[in-house]
């Protein structure tokens, strides 16, 4: 048998994603995949150097992990100081202006992912050479689509600066509620375009529908595999993005654990380690850390949730679900699309909002009985999103643990890149459209790999090549 080719293969960095890694491919004797892993080489930091801060100070620190879903981690927090202060159940204005903020915060961050990070995948090939492949070839080819993308996404930032104050970093958000209401003015400017934006939300899901279907025997491989899925549902079932109660499904779509309450989580959900990763692991604790693995995000909650309260999402949704023929969809790259059956929820739930006279109302702040711990869930872009912290009778915090929905993410997305590894790596010529299916692959997820090692620095990612005896083999380097 001939010798395995010695080459090294080098993204550096990734392309398209948020955050930086590392992927290591092992090939065996017979120069078969013998292991495919995704290192995050990013350091952890926030967990230990929030300790010590008042807890009020929370919801407006921990945003800093991140600059493209900062409102997923100012609210997660701020919901779980309401429980610190007592607030067990926020004014309608402030249970309702934060509902705003996370749906400006979910369109715009579904509307960038997909025009500016997928689309060049999708709508220009995965072959396409990879100087147009990229935002700028979009503009250059597609110009309505990407000025849509602009507007689309611009809109979601207006809406997170009526509700927070500001477009980044906002400060709305208070422990047991909101810190301003909605004004008449700031209402009708946003009213003024929502049908604009439902109309192009609707046109996005049906162009991606078109280009999946398009290429269905490709793409529903790529990447793919069964498992199980974790979200927050309403307690009858609903899609909701902002509250609920945790739900488990396994790859058949039976339910392994339901209406499990944020401060139980605990019981349900563990967090493994690995010595290759900074990023933990998140398993089912009923099922143990080998089998019990889950993925989050767009795919997990189509597949979770009962129905979408919003119309033309429900119609979406029961479309998207005829993938899966009455079980639950696996298919990897199902991820845009089902992103896209959010964007449309969340623009409709936006239009929904604006007309509600609760968000000019006075009353903005709710208090109760003082505790000590709390537990904030949420549902970020990304996927299911834990803040948990424990106050001393200083007011100070003494623990703080996130998992955010990257880290939950970060087995499957492991197991998608050995996928492509083991179906386009082996005895193949190693092309730049071959590499960037390893990146598809991860790309699919929406990682934000900042956010899930609570970063901080930069690392570039790279894809390494190794023979069965640990030997770094022949590079090839992007550019």
């Amino acid at each position: 048998m001939p010798a395995v080719k010695n080459r090294k293969i080098v993204i550096n960095p990734v392309t398209r994603i948020e955050g930086h890694a590392k992927v290591t491919i092992h090939l065996d004797k017979k120069g078969k995949i013998e292991q495919a892993r995704m290192h995050v080489v990013e350091f952890r930091g926030f967990e230990r150097f929030i300790k010590g801060r008042m807890y009020w100070e929370a919801p407006v620190i921990v945003q800093r992990l991140c600059g493209i879903c900062p409102v997923s981690h100012h609210l997660c927090a701020a919901k779980a100081m309401d429980v610190i202060v007592g607030a067990d159940k926020l004014t309608p204005t402030g249970e309702k202006m934060r509902r705003l903020m996370h749906y400006g915060q979910t369109f715009q961050s579904h509307a960038l992912h997909f025009f500016y990070l997928s689309a060049p995948d999708l709508l220009l090939g995965y072959d396409a050479d990879p100087a147009i492949r990229n935002v700028i070839g979009i503009v250059l080819k597609h110009p309505e689509l990407a000025t849509q993308a602009i507007l689309m996404r611009k809109y979601g930032q207006e809406v997170i600066k009526a509700t927070a104050g500001k477009k980044i970093h906002g400060t709305g958000a208070i422990p047991g509620g909101i810190n301003k209401n909605l004004s008449i003015e700031e209402r009708d400017e946003l009213k003024k375009d929502i049908d604009q934006m439902i109309e192009w939300s609707i046109q996005s899901i049906d162009i991606c529908k078109k280009l999946i279907q398009q290429d269905i025997d490709r793409l529903s491989k790529l990447g793919t595999f069964e498992s199980n899925y974790v979200s927050l549902v309403r307690e009858d079932g609903a899609l909701d993005l902002y509250d609920g109660l945790l739900r488990a499904r396994d790859k058949d779509g039976k339910i392994i654990f339901d209406k499990v309450k944020p401060m139980d989580y605990l019981d349900y959900i563990r967090e493994g380690v690995k010595n290759w990763s900074y990023m933990k692991f998140p398993f089912i604790k009923s099922i143990g850390q080998e089998n019990g693995w889950y993925r989050v995000g767009p795919l997990a909650r189509m597949n979770n949730c009962d129905f979408i309260d919003t119309p033309v999402a429900e119609e979406k949704r029961r479309e998207f679900m005829e993938l899966g023929g009455g079980k639950p969809v696996h298919m990897t790259m199902a991820y845009h699309w089902a992103r896209l059956v959010e964007l449309v929820h969340s623009a409709e739930k936006i239009k929904e909002l604006l007309d509600d006279p609760d968000l000019q109302g006075e009353d903005l702040v709710t208090a109760g009985e003082r505790r000590n711990e709390g537990v904030g869930i949420l549902e970020a872009p990304r996927g299911t999103l834990f803040h948990h912290y424990r106050v001393n009778d200083n007011n100070q915090i003494e623990m703080a643990n996130l998992i955010v929905s990257t880290t939950s993410n970060n087995e499957p997305m492991n197991r998608s890149v050995r996928r492509v590894a083991e179906d386009y790596l082996e005895g193949t010529e190693i092309t730049e459209p071959l590499l960037n299916l390893v990146e598809v692959a991860i790309r699919a997820y929406d990682p934000c790999l900042s956010c899930a090692t609570h970063a901080i620095g930069q690392m570039p990612l790279k894809v390494t090549l190794f023979d069965p005896d640990g030997k770094v083999l022949d590079e090839k380097a992007r550019g």
